[in-house]
């Protein structure tokens, strides 16, 4: 399948101060291998796992691919009737859970296997051998985008799909400053699992683990780096609004290149980031669950820090699809791209999958342009597109735009209908520390950068603006809590 495990780096858990060697991470993986076999694991079925962010999830991920086995890498915050509704969804041959699980001995009649059990290396020498992983075009995971309550909206990637990423994504870092890279994110989604673990694990990097980095764990942020002569890092723009405000600045220059992606990255943000690590080469970076992971970046060391600036292809092709509905490789409209790492569809939903993918072209639903030189720059999104009175306005233009407010840390614009207007422009705003201004004085800031249509009717003061563990938005979600509170 093109992924070679023989070749892992080193595991380290920064917050348990534990070390896995490549020959540990090796025979815990043959020793789960052998287990998950006994139990019935292989080619067509798909294991749930029901942990992560530590070594032990990699063994039990590596695991079920050596065996030619599909992984449905699950956020282990579910509730257990959402663990129940995904599990029951995908037919999970069985759940693995960490060593400190409640889950029981089964949830919904799907075992629940935890640790490696008294199995040994030789357990499994001759199934999982034989299989090497999987054929390119066989299902390896499934992440899931949605639909945990409801219908699951799980993409699906192959062995193939999984390999072509690592291997684009390695062309464009460079694994020598990949060579010891901290992780921050959870490892149930493509950005911190395909991009920000396995593309330098398999480069032969020591990986730190250190997920979900939050206010109490954010003023280790750069103590860390410099501590663990870190090189290479990706995160997404929440955190780094934490980590600049909550921890110094690192105490040695062991960073060559940080990323960051998941959700828009405004250029003030961009420069701030470089200013704190000391690094040029900070890559804002496009990618989607759909694809893998990033697809595309734009270099501080390249470019000039630019709002929606996503710059070059990493591998593949892109094109926007105007209103005519004509594919074209330079203008305006919806970015639609073809790469190998493109999703095998959403997970028991055809319908779905033929609705984003035509002709071998995945459609993101994001908004923007293609320049002469290939760079692209995204302007917002189709779906969070706000109508009002036939006028189109994209609410990530409005978030960057007030973000550059001295006194505002955060803001996420939405529609709110309208019987008149179809839509009005609604926006939540979170206030720096200590700073204190009325939302009449920002409309009027408003109304000095942009057209007055575009400016926001109502205006909501938060205390926080709630994200998913991607560190993206919900706009419906803070809209309709918005709503209910009030407006100023």
């Amino acid at each position: 399948m093109g992924l070679d495990f023989a070749s892992m780096g080193r595991l380290h858990d920064v917050r348990a101060d534990e070390v896995w060697e490549s020959n540990h991470l090796a025979n815990r993986t043959a020793r789960r291998a052998g287990l998950l076999a006994k139990l019935g694991v292989g080619p067509g079925t798909v294991v749930a796992i029901a942990h992560g962010g530590a070594p032990a999830f990699f063994a039990d991920l590596f695991a079920v691919w050596t065996l030619g086995a599909c992984a449905a890498c699950l956020n282990p915050r579910l509730t257990l009737g959402e663990l129940e509704n995904i599990v029951g969804f995908v037919d999970a041959k069985l759940i693995l859970a960490s060593e400190e699980h409640t889950l029981g001995n089964d949830v919904a009649g799907v075992p629940v296997s935890c640790g490696v059990g008294d199995a040994d290396d030789s357990t499994m020498s001759s199934t999982a051998r034989s299989n090497e992983g999987g054929l390119a075009e066989n299902p390896a995971l499934i992440l899931f985008t949605s639909g945990t309550t409801g219908d699951p909206k799980g993409v699906v990637h192959t062995f193939g799909s999984i390999a072509a990423r690592i291997r684009l994504n390695r062309q464009q870092i460079g694994d020598a400053t990949m060579a010891r890279t901290l992780c921050l994110l959870p490892t149930h989604f493509g950005h911190g699992l395909i991009g920000n673990c396995l593309t330098p694990l398999f480069a032969g990097a020591d990986l730190f683990l250190f997920p979900d980095m939050g206010v109490t764990d954010a003023p280790r942020l750069g103590p860390t780096i410099s501590e663990k002569n870190i090189t290479f890092m990706s995160s997404v723009p929440t955190m780094w609004k934490l980590a600049l405000k909550l921890s110094q600045r690192p105490a040695r220059n062991s960073l060559q290149r940080i990323q960051v992606g998941s959700a828009p990255l405004s250029a003030d943000l961009w420069r701030s980031i470089q200013t704190w690590a000391g690094v040029e080469d900070v890559v804002n970076v496009y990618g989607i669950t759909e694809t893998a992971n990033w697809v595309a970046g734009a270099s501080g060391k390249d470019f000039e820090p630019e709002d929606g600036l996503v710059g070059r292809m990493w591998g593949g092709e892109a094109a926007v699809v105007g209103q005519d509905g004509v594919r074209r490789d330079r203008g305006e409209g919806e970015l639609v791209v073809r790469t190998p790492s493109i999703m095998k569809g959403y997970f028991l939903r055809d319908d779905l999958t033929d609705q984003v993918v035509r002709d071998g072209w995945y459609h993101t639903g994001d908004v923007g342009c293609i320049g002469a030189d290939g760079v692209i720059r995204l302007t917002g999104r189709q779906k969070s597109e706000i109508n009002k009175a036939g006028m189109k306005i994209h609410p990530e233009e409005l978030d960057l735009l007030l973000e550059r407010h001295p006194l505002v840390a955060e803001a996420c614009a939405f529609g709110i209908p309208d019987e008149y207007s179809g839509e009005l422009v609604g926006v939540a705003f979170r206030l720096a520390d200590g700073a204190s201004i009325e939302p009449f004085e920002l409309k009027a800031w408003c109304g000095e950068h942009i057209k007055p249509d575009a400016v926001p009717d109502r205006w909501y003061a938060v205390a926080e603006i709630p994200k998913t563990d991607r560190g993206k938005v919900n706009r419906l979600t803070v809209r309709d809590k918005c709503i209910a509170a009030g407006d100023r």
